[in-house]
């Protein structure tokens, strides 16, 4: 069929923000940038999401908080959500449109396939801390890989894409990185679940040795809307809330889908480490009319659309 020409005038455009311009030129690293990732196993993007998708990612977590599920870990005291688990998926009940559009945004993705030199993509896990007022409780030091290894993943290749939605400062509980600590390879773990959430740790005498001869550890912190890509084994902690102020953060996962998880004995549900290894197809920068013409999160009555081509096995 002859594609006919439209008469219509094109719609004008809106005017480009300064912030708009940043999030655009954000997209694409440059040498300088990817050698910073690698010197120090982390790389801030300032301002890289909108005040408006800033909260309308805050407004989706305090609903998905409210559903009882085990894709969320509560805090020992106070009953309050520490972690909500898998909300880029299209199904599930702690699904979102907004974080599923956020998640596959190219200002966001194209930096991660730079970081990990690799186009062909999945999602290992999306990961919200919810560092509440007072009760938020620390995350002690570690690597992420310690955990990560043991779903099976073969190399330490994975990039993991931080969205501030809060302002962190030292005293909320921000993240501390060890800078240049990726660089010893993958440290022996330990097991730990004081804090209601079971993970591996660095062992207290490797660390302080670690510590001494190493830069003094970092806090990361931004405005919200700030994304921070760090590596899978930079040494990181961070500590309680001791503010009247919660400290909500989005972790993404990134992995190669050539580096997938093998098989193993007992493996931790998908919402953790996800089976879905189809290679993430790049979406729309415009995050909230994605997310308008997207999927509905729970608790809706809507049609759901699943994923294209989702490999499972």
């Amino acid at each position: 069929m002859q594609q006919q020409t439209s008469t219509q005038p094109a719609p004008t455009q809106p005017a480009l923000t300064e912030g708009d311009r940043a999030r655009l030129k954000a997209t694409h690293l440059t040498g300088a940038q990817l050698a910073e990732y690698r010197r120090d196993g982390y790389l801030i993007l300032p301002d890289l999401f909108s005040p408006a998708e800033v909260a309308a990612m805050k407004a989706e977590l305090a609903r998905i908080q409210r559903i009882d599920t085990d894709h969320l870990v509560r805090e020992k005291t106070g009953g309050v959500a520490k972690t909500i688990y898998r909300v880029h998926e299209a199904d599930g009940p702690t699904r979102s449109a907004v974080f599923h559009a956020a998640s596959r945004a190219p200002r966001l993705l194209d930096p991660v396939r730079q970081v990990l030199a690799d186009d062909a993509l999945y999602i290992h896990h999306t990961k919200c801390n919810l560092k509440t007022a007072i009760d938020g409780s620390v995350w002690q030091w570690h690597q992420d890989y310690g955990s990560w290894q043991r779903d099976g993943i073969p190399e330490p290749r994975l990039t993991t894409a931080l969205i501030m939605l809060d302002e962190p400062t030292e005293l909320n509980g921000c993240l501390y990185f060890i800078p240049g600590s990726h660089r010893e390879g993958s440290l022996e773990a330990e097991f730990n679940d004081a804090t209601g959430y079971r993970f591996y740790v660095v062992p207290k005498p490797r660390l302080i040795e670690l510590m001494q001869r190493s830069p003094e550890p970092v806090p990361i912190v931004g405005r919200p809307g700030t994304a921070v890509l760090f590596d899978c084994n930079i040494v990181h902690a961070s500590g309680h809330n001791l503010s009247r102020h919660d400290r909500w953060q989005v972790y993404v996962v990134y992995n190669p889908v050539a580096n997938r998880p093998k098989p193993v004995p007992s493996p931790r549900p998908d919402y953790v480490r996800s089976v879905n290894f189809h290679p993430l197809q790049p979406g729309s920068d415009d995050i909230l009319a994605a997310a308008a013409a997207g999927i509905a999160p729970a608790g809706r009555a809507a049609a759901m659309t699943a994923p294209a081509a989702e490999v499972r096995r």
